[in-house]
């Protein structure tokens, strides 16, 4: 149901991202789109640092899965909900970082002046970013009920639920892992930033 390379395009980044320490114990979920009606997705429960092709799976964009038995991660709906919002959109990718963590944990993420936010398309760093920080919600129906106006209104760069992790997204696997990349370094710098007096 998923095509290979793709499947192997979607654990190769879960390796990057374990190795960076963003995806802890069976933390976070990845994804890409396959087409119109299908997308591949982490299932859960999975160590995404070890991920193999029986890992990823197909759901469809109501998030359930295409193959009898196979369970997509808790979180596939809100992948879907970027797919569908966003036909741009080609991968998602979701991890748990100490700096995404803990400073959402504090209220509101704003990115001043950083050259970094260029990665992200603006022709300037002089300029304040802001992160949406979403409070989290177990029933994440709701929760994608309640992000779903804000997102359409102003797309952001990225997301972070509260005390859970950040959602980054691209064109291809790649390209959203260059903008976690990005997102992560930004983070890690406010954090930084924080705790100088």
């Amino acid at each position: 149901m998923v095509p290979v390379e793709l499947a192997a395009q979607l654990a190769e980044a879960g390796r990057r991202m374990d190795a960076r320490n963003w995806v802890p114990g069976s933390a976070g979920n990845l994804s890409a789109r396959i087409d119109d009606t299908r997308i591949a997705i982490t299932r859960s429960g999975v160590h995404k640092g070890q991920l193999a092709g029986a890992d990823i799976i197909a759901v469809d964009y109501a998030g359930e899965a295409l193959v009898e038995g196979q369970k997509p991660s808790a979180e596939t709906l809100l992948h879907c909900q970027l797919y569908r919002l966003f036909p741009p959109i080609g991968a998602v990718l979701h991890g748990h970082s100490v700096a995404a963590t803990v400073l959402s944990m504090r209220g509101g993420i704003t990115f001043s002046n950083y050259e970094l936010v260029k990665a992200f398309g603006f022709a300037t760093h002089e300029m304040d970013v802001v992160l949406p920080v979403y409070e989290n919600d177990q029933d994440i129906a709701r929760l994608a009920a309640y992000i779903e106006p804000p997102l359409q209104n102003n797309p952001p760069i990225g997301y972070v639920i509260a005390g859970h992790g950040v959602y980054a997204w691209g064109t291809s696997v790649e390209h959203a892992f260059w903008r976690l990349e990005a997102l992560e370094f930004l983070l890690q710098c406010e954090l930084e930033q924080r705790r100088l007096p």
